[in-house]
């Protein structure tokens, strides 16, 4: 039978008393995590969001009524007790905070009781998340996921303290905004008061953190939750948050300065870890040529190499028509795997046909030098001496190339080396190594819509030097765009933005947009840059992605409190689900019947 907490008062969260505290009478409050009846004496471990807590009941310390209540405890049983600290009597716990102390109960309320949990609530649970997901409100009790949110509390607090230092506002903006069909997918709310029309959830509050800019506020941020309707991974969610920001009467410099310093503050205050500043940077041309990849994973070697040049002349018709067709040879060496059984070299191959390889070359040396290739008999002795020599192949090495477009070359064996990496477990979670990629293109050719689209976002300014290159060849214009990545991860993102008529007017030209359609979907925008617009520039970060990280999960859904899954759903309370026909009339819908 549950009793009230009338008249008791928390004094301490479990893990907050120490040896310090030892003669002091204190009152705790938790969660069972077990009981151990030893007959005359009953042990129970007591858990809350600060860890676990050993208390003891003994006949004698506590009346008969009491100890009775203690034999009955079940696991999540919440209870208060009120107790004296004293040192262990048993063996030191050195796994536990608590370890050196126990608390001799003198009075027991049990406060609620619990059924049995379809899981037991533990570290690293082996429990299916299907299975954890439908019970989440028992799951997020699991001291892993618990620190996970308080770690992510934690960084939201500091970014929130640092910044205002730094002499940002912190400004909402709204989350019923118009549909604008660039980008992504949005979800859509139908509106009540004007029939047939619709609000969308934003995808980033781009246009509105532009304007605040328009409107003198000079530095903003918001940590703010964005929507996209997409198809997910591990690394998406329906639902995500940004920590969102922008700058005025700055360059890409100035940006960067600010970020690196908020990221240093963070990963040491929460991790103790030091990040080496300035974080080196590097082109998204250098990024793809060496990492095939515009966030590259470079705690590890295993660089592309381009021997374009050295196989041109070769007889070996894959390279050959790669070359004629405007692409590239490009292989990476995997270091001492030159004795991979062909079995696993195979599956290599399966892999790389999933990014687009029709299949892949390669040459295993052997220990002794002798060398077994898949393309060897087309290839004369100094031909092949040569491409090994190019590729830095040592005795032992496997070698593996692609030849086709570079687009999918680089995605090919940007891929591999992770996956190599991966099979090799040297990626080490612990080893923080970031990166600035800048200068991206501006532009990305769409092979469907046959023009090009934004490759961020249509107001992202090209760079000075490239601006002519607009009417010629647009496809080459590097944009004022960088990234920020962390071993492989793209954790933010930001662009300096245009802020000249004449440039924005331009790029939507490029882009394919009639003056009308322009108007009809920024115009707001457009208006508000003919009223005296300060230069600015942005970058926002998944805060999800870069709690993932530090926690040193992976997968987001560990640090998110109440999750989707892929099919965006929600298993706890069952979201999305029909809603009443009364509903549907008063917002003017109709559910159309789709034919299997």
């Amino acid at each position: 039978m549950a009793e009230s907490m009338q008249g008791l008062k928390r004094s301490h969260r479990c893990a907050e008393l120490s040896k310090a505290n030892i003669g002091e009478t204190v009152t705790v409050m938790g969660w069972v995590q077990k009981n151990r009846n030893k007959g005359g004496i009953v042990f129970v471990d007591l858990r809350d969001r600060s860890g676990l807590l050993q208390i003891i009941f003994e006949n004698g310390s506590i009346d008969e009524a009491g100890f009775e209540k203690a034999g009955k405890l079940r696991s999540e049983f919440v209870i208060a007790v009120v107790g004296t600290v004293e040192a262990r009597s048993g063996a030191v716990n050195e796994n536990l905070a608590t370890g050196e102390i126990e608390i001799r109960a003198r009075e027991i309320r049990i406060l609620s009781e619990s059924e049995t949990p379809p899981f037991p609530i533990e570290e690293n649970s082996k429990t299916k998340e299907e299975l954890r997901l439908k019970y989440r409100f028992l799951d997020l009790r699991r001291p892993d996921l618990q620190r996970n949110l308080m770690m992510r509390s934690k960084a939201a607090t500091l970014t929130r303290q640092f910044l205002a230092e730094e002499g940002f506002l912190e400004i909402e903006t709204p989350m019923l905004i118009k549909s604008t069909p660039e980008g992504a997918r949005d979800y859509l709310v139908p509106s009540r008061v004007h029939p047939g029309n619709f609000y969308a959830l934003p995808q980033s509050p781009q246009i509105f953190k532009q304007l605040l800019m328009c409107s003198g506020y000079d530095r903003y941020f918001q940590i703010v939750k964005c929507f996209r309707d997409e198809d997910l991974r591990a690394d998406r969610q329906p639902e995500f948050t940004q920590i969102d920001m922008e700058l005025s009467f700055v360059d890409v410099d100035d940006v960067i300065d600010v970020n690196e310093r908020l990221l240093a503050k963070l990963f040491k205050e929460i991790l103790g870890v030091e990040v080496s500043l300035p974080i080196p940077r590097m082109t998204w041309q250098e990024a793809m040529d060496r990492f095939g990849s515009d966030k590259p994973d470079i705690r590890f070697g295993m660089e592309l190499v381009d021997v374009s040049e050295v196989v041109k002349d070769c007889e070996f018709v894959v390279f050959k028509n790669a070359l004629e067709n405007g692409g590239s040879v490009r292989g990476i060496n995997a270091k001492g795997q030159g004795a991979m059984p062909r079995k696993k070299i195979d599956k290599l191959v399966d892999f790389a046909k999933d990014f687009g390889a029709k299949g892949l070359a390669y040459i295993a040396i052997q220990e002794d030098g002798t060398v077994k290739s898949s393309f060897a008999k087309f290839m004369s002795e100094e031909e092949m001496h040569a491409l090994i020599e190019a590729m830095g192949g040592e005795n032992g090495d496997l070698l593996l190339f692609a030849a086709d477009k570079n687009k999918v070359v680089w995605d090919v064996l940007g891929n591999l080396r992770l996956e190599i990496a991966r099979q090799l477990e040297i990626l080490d979670k612990g080893d923080y190594r970031f990166l600035w990629v800048t200068e991206f293109p501006l532009l990305e050719w769409n092979e469907e819509a046959g023009r090009y689209t934004a490759m961020h976002h249509p107001f992202t300014m090209p760079m000075e030097e490239d601006l002519d290159l607009l009417d010629t060849d647009p496809g080459k214009v590097r944009a004022k765009a960088y990234d920020i990545v962390l071993n492989g991860t793209e954790l933010g993102g930001g662009s300096v933005r245009i802020f000249n008529q004449e440039i924005q007017n331009k790029m939507f030209e490029v882009l394919g947009f009639t003056r009308e359609q322009a108007e009809e979907q920024f115009g707001f925008l457009l208006s508000a840059f003919k009223y005296g617009v300060p230069p600015h520039a942005g970058l926002a970060y998944g805060l999800d992605r870069l709690i993932m990280l530090m926690a040193k999960e992976d997968s987001i859904r560990d640090v998110i409190a109440f999750p989707k899954v892929k099919d965006a759903s929600d298993l706890m309370t069952e979201a999305p689900a029909a809603v009443d026909r009364k509903q549907l009339e008063e917002l003017g819908l109709e559910i159309a019947k789709i034919e299997e």
